[in-house]
């Protein structure tokens, strides 16, 4: 064997392996009693075939994994190696057990340094996903121990270890690659001299684990695609103006088969234009009164053309005050609605606006999403708050007059995506209104953002418009990698949080 230059290939382990594969456990499990008979070894592949792995070298077995399905809540406690393999070596593998049990991982000394033992590490992490099973367990010797323990006990060097203080062969290894320590085993494997008897339990959960296999109507969403208009403001003369307008991209969206069609912050704004002689206070007041009117047609087009609508946001009259919301119009034709939070000096000078008191996530048929409307997105706490609500896609309707306002709604909806794992779609309004105060001139270029990581776009932009031009954008965005960043990826932001230090925002502060 050359391992200057391997030619691997991974595959699961056969019944004429058993004489190459003794040899190598013979070598590396000296310690511990070698390898297992072939009756065991035979009763493993007969069992359970695919958790069998093993990697080759031009034909000769390097490395393998052996694997056992078990039933996790008995063996998520304390146990021992005989639960596991009995006094006579009969393997305890439970056909129906929702949970992985790795029993071994072992790589030929000659080719330690090529990472195979993390490329069977990976498979059985694939095997787990692939046969939706909750967890993988094992337990984990620290076979450096003995060199410490007169002077540490063995908590003490297990938090060294997990602290990179001291080096364990196993415990480091299996910390490196995701699994927690979930509790101490006294006695697992007395024989084992070098680990004093002790052992780690270690779990690796499945993040993507479905408890119930749902029937193919509740099955969630994975790759959501994201409708974007942005939106040229220009005179109307009516709500059937306005919404004859609305529906033409509906429809495009919808004929494209999006989940969702993002409309920009006061899109009905145009028909404050109805009554040039009113100021700005009657103004705002005299456009909510069609916001009912709107908000009812919208749902009516989502129902028909089946995709949810963001409404952008719409003033709303409420015990004679107002307020700036966000309409979501779901496609079974139910509605939720998001009050903005923090109004905008120009709110509340010249329409005298009032700001919301909640942020809440909402479930659709597409994932969980939450609204920030413009001036919210530039605030971490908002998007914090549904991030601990599970939120997977904020979306963003802005207005903004001028290049630098853009920006601002922009580059703070970017930093919400990274730090709260998530997507962030950001849509808003062009063109100019020459009859309405306070409302004459846009800028815009909507956008889908990203975290930024190996999952996701180099840049953290899936898509963008094309500034100040009146178009409609896509995106595909997968749900799924979201889990992959939470558990797996480069910098994990929410898993290291400092709660102890600057605290947290829970579903329970929210009324």
């Amino acid at each position: 064997m050359d391992p200057n230059t391997p030619l691997l290939n991974l595959r699961t382990i056969r019944p004429s392996d058993y004489d190459e594969l003794a040899a190598l456990m013979n070598l590396v499990f000296e310690d511990v009693g070698g390898a297992w008979p072939r009756m065991t070894i035979m009763d493993l592949i007969h069992q359970f075939p695919d958790g069998q792995i093993c990697i080759e070298d031009s034909g000769n077995i390097i490395g393998a994994a052996l694997t056992i399905k078990v039933d996790y809540h008995r063996l998520s406690l304390t146990h021992t190696y005989t639960d596991i393999v009995n006094e006579n070596n009969v393997i305890q593998h439970r056909v129906n057990g929702d949970a992985l049990y790795g029993l071994d991982v072992f790589v030929h000394p000659n080719y330690r340094g090529l990472r195979l033992g993390r490329r069977l590490y990976d498979a059985r992490k694939e095997l787990c996903r692939n046969t939706n099973l909750k967890a993988i367990l094992a337990g984990g010797r620290i076979p450096h121990y003995q060199k410490v323990a007169n002077h540490l006990s063995v908590i003490q060097y297990i938090e060294k270890v997990k602290r990179k203080e001291l080096h364990d062969p196993i415990l480091s290894f299996q910390l490196a690659n995701d699994f927690d320590v979930k509790r101490l085993m006294k006695h697992y494997l007395p024989e084992d001299a070098k680990s004093c008897g002790y052992a780690t339990l270690l779990e690796w959960d499945n993040v993507f684990y479905d408890e119930v296999a749902p029937s193919i109507l509740d099955t969630e969403k994975t790759m959501v695609r994201l409708g974007i208009v942005q939106w040229q403001m220009r005179m109307m003369v009516s709500v059937d103006d306005l919404v004859d307008q609305a529906e033409f991209f509906v429809s495009s969206l919808s004929g494209y088969q999006a989940d969702f069609a993002l409309f920009p912050e006061f899109f009905n704004a145009p028909l404050m234009g109805l009554r040039p002689e009113h100021n700005s206070v009657e103004a705002i007041r005299f456009l909510s009164e069609f916001t009912d009117e709107i908000k009812r047609r919208f749902s009516h087009l989502a129902v028909t053309y089946n995709i949810n609508i963001i409404s952008g946001s719409m003033p709303e009259l409420k015990n004679d005050r107002l307020y700036n919301v966000s309409y979501l119009l779901h496609r079974d034709g139910s509605i939720d609605e998001q009050y903005k939070i923090h109004i905008t000096p120009h709110e509340q000078r010249d329409w005298v606006i009032d700001g919301g008191d909640k942020v809440k996530v909402f479930e659709t048929d597409a994932g969980r999403v939450g609204i920030l409307i413009c001036y919210d997105a530039e605030f971490p706490e908002l998007g914090r708050m549904l991030a601990e609500q599970g939120v997977q896609i904020m979306f963003v309707p802005f207005w903004t007059d001028t290049k630098n306002g853009y920006l601002r709604v922009r580059l703070c909806a970017q930093a919400r995506a990274i730090e709260n794992e998530c997507y962030v779609a950001i849509g808003g309004s062009i063109g100019n209104l020459p009859r309405v105060n306070n409302v004459d001139i846009q800028y815009a270029q909507s956008a889908v953002f990203s975290p930024s990581d190996i999952y996701f776009p180099h840049d953290a932009t899936i898509t963008e418009a094309s500034p100040n031009t009146e178009m409609i954008i896509f995106a595909d965005v997968e749900l799924d990698k979201l889990k992959y960043l939470n558990t797996e990826g480069s910098v994990t932001n929410l898993r290291h949080r400092r709660l102890d230090l600057y605290g947290g925002f829970t579903r329970t502060k929210q009324k």
